[in-house]
């Protein structure tokens, strides 16, 4: 049986695993991305040369850019003729505190973490009759820490958006959210920082990206889980 993801932000970082993890369990791919070509187009070749039966297409669209997140659904759907599974992970992570937060720092981390997944998860359910959707969110949303104020604020309401969705389109659609903590280190870090993260959650491991993968397959096998957060953090959240 065809089935058909689309992830957002699949050329880079978590984005980029959960595309190989879904190649690898058999599901055709929209691999989208905003400014990454080189990027993903080194994916696509990637995944083609290990998995030649699969149907990989590249789809490209700024997320800042509300003509063209509209289109990114319908073009999926025109393409492949349906899709199954809708993915939100593209993101971006800047920090700021709220005296610092510009009204354009705001707005962009409004639009990509949760105006964008937002249009994306209405025009799904629009133009397909059933489907999965699972939103990246962050453990953050559990804090009220003001470092990363517009990125924090912007999960959270992603965060209220799957349960409220998932109550709304219910039982035809499935709507859950995966929070991870630090399982990727960040541009110009490496192990090392994660490592001293890691030690201070309660699990004292860094949780690595291979927990999130087992968490979209467990989300995915589960027809009885919807509006649910689970979180992927060593237990950074109960603290």
């Amino acid at each position: 049986m065809v089935k058909v993801a689309l992830v957002t932000g699949s050329a880079v970082r978590i984005g980029r695993e959960i595309a190989i993890h879904l190649a690898e369990s058999g599901w055709d791919l929209a691999l989208h991305y905003s400014s990454s070509k080189r990027e993903v187009l080194s994916l696509k070749s990637e995944l083609a040369l290990k998995f030649p039966n699969l149907r990989l297409e590249i789809f490209q669209a700024d997320l800042l850019d509300i003509v063209q997140t509209e289109n990114l659904v319908k073009s999926v759907i025109n393409r492949f003729g349906l899709l199954d599974l809708l993915i939100n992970n593209a993101s971006v992570f800047e920090p700021s505190s709220l005296k610092k937060t510009t009204s354009e720092l705001l707005m962009k981390h409004s639009m990509i973490n949760y105006i964008a997944p937002f249009i994306l998860m209405r025009d799904f359910a629009r133009q397909q009759d059933k489907g999965q959707i699972i939103n990246i969110l962050d453990t953050r949303i559990t804090t009220n820490k003001s470092d990363y104020l517009a990125y924090s604020l912007s999960k959270k309401a992603l965060f209220e958006l799957s349960k409220m969705s998932a109550l709304e389109l219910a039982p035809n659609f499935r709507v859950n959210a995966i929070a991870p903590g630090a399982v990727l280190p960040p541009p110009g870090k490496d192990q090392v920082y994660l490592d001293q993260i890691a030690c201070k959650t309660p699990m004292k491991i860094p949780s690595g990206t291979s927990s999130i993968m087992k968490t979209i397959d467990y989300i995915i096998d589960n027809k009885d889980i919807t509006g649910q957060t689970i979180y992927c953090d060593g237990g950074s959240h109960l603290m």
